[in-house]
């Protein structure tokens, strides 16, 4: 069945739900002030519904811009003057002094939330700047596969675990090169800064040995050195001790075969034309990156064919072990079998969508993807 037909959606469910969640936080200023004209008329003269009308510049503070608290608190100002001029509680001296009182407090909140919304603008936008820059770093350290590699489609998506949170410790790269198209999917122990410094020391060197190296072992050997070399340089045990799992993929030149090599790394699926999902497990397992001195060797490499119309899906481990609300992985195998399409980014499009839907928009783990297709 094409992909089409699912009708799967490009945008996560958890983007829609987020959008619900904000539209009804922006009705509830309008509703303080509907509940609150309504308590105002139906109850006795004594009780008021100021606390109400108060509320509404408060939430709006955060939601809309700063003249809409004033417009809020303008609203609570005059519906409170109305309703003790219409119940004749302008006599008095108590009255009067009623009325400033509620006057006087609307007041001082509106302007409260006049300053909350200034911070919070404030805040906001310094939010939005070091958005900026993460984007931007993290373009420059895990650029976008081109889309055509020789006659090859590819398609990649990094979907991070907390919301907004663009850097992580997964990684992809896709590379025509002399020797054919070259792939590579890798998830580096820990997070922060020291994970994204063994990122790019790994992509790096992938990008130097990828056109160099003869061989998937020969790339292998030299992301190995470098990880090595990087380790001495580091200082503290947590730092030398960083390793990554990772897979590699060679398409050779108008071969319609694959070889992978598997560095302790989950194993890449292929999606066949019929819908048939076909994983590349290793048949022996291989130490991750970084830990090649406790078992050397060049460890087994695994061929298999890639015929045309099928598409290779490599990915982390932010995928296989996602989990629903009862503690069920997420089985990339199992979810695409029957299933067909017509691009890698279609595909990748209805993955992470699929993934939102059976986590209900939470995950643990940060998760890249990357798919290449043969027309």
């Amino acid at each position: 069945m094409d992909d089409r037909s699912r009708g799967a959606p490009a945008v996560p469910p958890g983007g829609t739900r987020s959008g619900g969640a904000g539209q009804l936080a922006r009705t509830l200023p309008f509703l303080c002030l509907a509940v609150g004209v309504a308590f105002q008329v139906s109850t006795p003269r004594e009780l008021t519904g100021t606390p109400l009308f108060a509320a509404a510049p408060l939430i709006s503070a955060p939601l809309f811009a700063w003249w809409a608290a004033v417009l809020f608190g303008g609203a609570g100002l005059l519906a409170i003057t109305v309703f003790y001029a219409v119940t004749g509680h302008m006599g008095g001296i108590t009255a009067l002094h009623g009325l400033v009182t509620e006057l006087a407090t609307l007041l001082c909140v509106t302007a409260i939330a006049v300053f909350l919304n200034r911070v919070v603008r404030r805040d906001r936008n310094r939010l939005a700047s070091a958005r900026g820059v993460a984007e931007t770093a993290q373009r420059a350290v895990l650029p976008t596969p081109e889309h055509r590699l020789g006659a090859l489609r590819s398609g990649a998506r990094y979907e991070a675990a907390q919301e907004h949170t663009l850097i992580g410790g997964d990684l992809y790269a896709a590379r025509s090169t002399p020797h054919g198209v070259r792939l590579l999917i890798g998830d580096v122990r820990g997070k922060g800064l020291g994970a994204i410094e063994t990122v790019s020391v790994i992509l790096g060197a992938f990008w130097e040995a990828a056109d160099r190296e003869p061989s998937l072992h020969g790339v292998a050997d030299s992301l190995e050195r470098a990880l090595t070399r990087e380790g001495s340089r580091r200082a503290g045990i947590d730092d030398t001790e960083g390793f990554a799992t990772c897979a590699f993929v060679e398409i050779p030149p108008g071969d319609k075969e694959l070889r992978v090599l598997n560095r302790g790394h989950p194993e890449p699926l292929l999606l066949r034309g019929d819908g048939t999902v076909v994983p590349l497990k290793p048949r022996a397992f291989s130490l991750p990156l970084g830990l090649g001195e406790l078992a050397p060797g060049p460890g087994e490499m695994t061929a298999g064919p890639f015929p045309p119309g099928a598409t290779l899906l490599l990915y982390t481990d932010g995928l296989s072990e996602a989990r629903n609300e009862a503690g069920v992985f997420y089985d990339p195998a199992v979810r695409l079998t029957g299933r067909t399409f017509a691009s890698p980014d279609r595909l990748l499009d209805a993955l992470v969508a699929d993934v939102h839907r059976f986590t209900g928009g939470a995950r643990s783990d940060d998760m890249a993807l990357l798919a290449v297709r043969r027309p």
